[in-house]
């Protein structure tokens, strides 16, 4: 990466959305909605999708670690959930923002979108079964074992931990994806002009 392209990531301008983006992505990641088990919906990400496709990728990520650091001040999980939740958001938007990049195109825009809710959904099994689960397992009061967490779960049928993987994680990050990915087609170019507006 050149010192030019690195100036022009950090300009005033870009640094103020940043910040802005940054301050709207956390307090998203307050409002949560129950969707099944106790996994929650949010939209947290969407302010990092917006910056990534109008700034790119380093901005993105930016954002995305930005509003991470912020969630350790209310963190329930010592900064694991905010780890997991980093992860996570970069697989997102590091295949949405290095394909929009190349040809900015609407076209190109979704398929940036589709192929990173893909890696989300994989990253996020991945991490819910490496870093997530063992966590709980270890440190949460009246979680001793992988049948407390089922039984956490409360969803029928799901009583191994590879059906809550693929059965309840996976689907839950692909609708996850898939909302971030329809909110950001509806709201990026209404927004363009304020999203690219100088800054000074």
């Amino acid at each position: 990466m050149t010192q030019k392209k690195v100036q022009n990531y950090f300009s005033v301008g870009n640094l103020t959305r940043i910040a802005i983006l940054a301050a709207l992505a956390s307090i998203l990641f307050l409002v949560e909605i129950p969707v099944v088990a106790f996994y929650k919906l949010d939209l947290s990400n969407l302010p990092v999708l917006l910056g990534t496709f109008s700034m790119g990728v380093i901005p993105g990520l930016v954002i995305l670690l930005l509003k991470s650091l912020i969630g350790l001040l209310h963190s329930s999980s010592v900064g694991v959930g905010e780890l997991a939740d980093f992860i996570m958001g970069a697989a997102l938007i590091i295949p949405a923002g290095l394909i929009y990049h190349r040809n900015k195109t609407r076209k190109n825009a979704v398929i940036g979108m589709a192929a990173g809710t893909v890696c989300m959904v994989v990253i996020g099994i991945l991490t819910n079964k490496f870093i997530l689960l063992p966590f709980y397992i270890q440190f949460y009061p009246f979680v001793q074992s992988m049948d407390d967490i089922l039984k956490m779960a409360k969803v029928g049928g799901i009583d191994t931990e590879a059906k809550l993987l693929l059965l309840i994680t996976g689907p839950f990050n692909l609708l996850k994806g898939v909302v971030l990915s329809l909110v950001t087609a509806l709201i990026y170019k209404p927004l363009s002009p304020i999203l690219h507006s100088k800054l000074r």
